[in-house]
């Protein structure tokens, strides 16, 4: 091309002299060069830098928020890069507070204590946490994407998301859930939600575990009927003795002592009943307190066995004591001489004839431990879990034989708590039982 160029050029400038034309020659290939070196910097300064920023756009578009434009001056296009990468930089500090703002939100619902399901208007699942896997014993994989009446066929779910559609409103229902031998109970919240043209986008599932507070009005539905029948019962025969003394003049005085001890009995019986309810009435107030004072927790238990020694005697139990003299704890001593009473009147009570009921009582750095263990009757392992309840008797003939309430343990449960310690419980139906009761030395008391 730069042959063709000067020979174009020979041809076409008629000079006399040849220096002339080399001069001239020379001239026009240096301004062809100039042109050519203009030409090639406007390509570098304008039509570069567009590419550049044409392909930071593109990277943009697709998501890439980490991609920039080179800047090199302030002119037009390099203020342009300028006003491109400043975009970038924005939508990359969003896209990480976004990123931030939804694992903090997938946290939040992951770990919230209710089973959480969100459904799209045709009915297929788009999210689940955790307490809703666990719940239904189902895993992301099996649910996410999938219809919800092909993950649960629960009638009362199915009414649900039905009526949430229909009528664009709040439905509540419920279910039960078995899992072995436990049911759980769920109450179902489906809520619709919109969007800013209150459009339907879908429903949202709020499953709550409420097995407790079932358990809990179970507990206080029992509790009311036990009392009613534990009171009931010693009234009807005081009044019923009463009535016969007071309508009948001739009975003899042998026969109007023997119905006066019957009185006496239930009357003592009624006051046992109504002191229990009391002081278990007082132990789970919350302003209740425990007077905390350094005592010697051998002493008391000695005093205690002394308490009950006739009872033993009375029903052929022997009392085998082992108790070491430095055993000292920061405790209520009332309190604590009450649940070492407690669990002696019951070791006692549920022995054998010439049965033993061992005491022992030993400490290490930080725990006490008191231990009652009897050849009684024994407890089946399935009513373990109950008998701290108010009112429940493994045998409840032999209780109310005894004179007991069905209020001890549950006293004994709430005072050992109190100062911060746990009740163990080891039994085996026909063989015998064993109480231990775990106490702090110094630490973790509760008022």
């Amino acid at each position: 091309m730069t042959v063709l160029f000067l020979s174009l050029l020979y041809v076409f400038i008629p000079l006399v002299q040849g220096s002339d034309r080399i001069i001239i020659v020379l001239a026009l290939i240096g301004a062809h060069a100039v042109i050519f070196i203009l030409i090639y910097q406007i390509y570098l300064t304008y039509l570069k830098p567009n590419e550049q920023i044409k392909a930071v756009l593109d990277e943009l578009i697709k998501g890439n928020y980490s991609a920039r434009a080179y800047e090199k001056s302030h002119h037009g296009v390099d203020r342009l890069g300028y006003a491109v990468n400043k975009l970038a930089f924005s939508l990359q500090n969003l896209n990480r507070q976004d990123k931030m703002h939804s694992r903090q939100l997938h946290t939040v619902i992951d770990n919230m204590e209710s089973g959480i399901m969100l459904l799209d208007t045709q009915g297929y699942v788009q999210l689940i946490n955790r307490k809703f896997t666990n719940l239904f014993d189902l895993t992301e994989q099996e649910v996410k994407n999938k219809l919800y009446y092909h993950v649960l066929t629960h009638d009362s779910i199915y009414q649900a998301v039905q009526d949430a559609f229909l009528y664009e409103d709040t439905i509540k229902n419920s279910i039960t859930l078995t899992k072995g031998n436990a049911k759980i109970y769920i109450e179902i919240v489906a809520v619709p939600f919109f969007n800013e043209s209150r459009e339907l986008r879908g429903l949202v599932f709020v499953f709550h575990d409420i097995s407790e507070l079932k358990q809990v009005e179970q507990i206080r539905k029992d509790f009311v009927a036990n009392v009613s029948h534990e009171l009931k019962t010693p009234v009807t025969s005081i009044k019923g003795f009463a009535e016969t003394m007071l309508d009948d003049d001739s009975i003899d005085p042998e026969m109007s002592r023997k119905f006066l001890t019957i009185i006496y009995k239930e009357s003592d019986r009624l006051q046992s009943l109504i002191h229990d309810l009391l002081e278990l009435s007082k132990l789970e107030r919350d302003e209740f307190k425990i007077n905390l004072n350094r005592i010697n927790f051998s002493s008391i238990v000695r005093e205690s066995v002394t308490i009950v020694k006739d009872m033993a005697n009375k029903r052929n139990v022997e009392l085998i004591l082992d108790v070491n003299d430095d055993l000292n704890l920061t405790g209520d001593e009332q309190r604590l001489k009450q649940v070492i009473l407690n669990l002696l009147y019951n070791a006692i009570s549920y022995s054998k004839k010439d049965g033993k009921v061992h005491v022992s009582a030993y400490k290490n750095q930080q725990w006490l431990t008191l231990t009652v263990k009897d050849n009684g009757i024994g407890i089946p392992e399935s009513l373990i879990g109950r008998i701290f309840e108010r009112f429940y008797r493994v045998d409840q003939a032999r209780s109310r034989e005894t004179g007991g309430t069905g209020l001890g343990l549950a006293i004994v449960k709430h005072i050992v708590e109190a100062h911060g310690g746990f009740i163990e419980v080891d039994s085996q139906y026909g063989v015998g039982s064993t109480f231990k009761i775990n106490l702090p030395i110094t630490h973790g008391l509760t008022n």
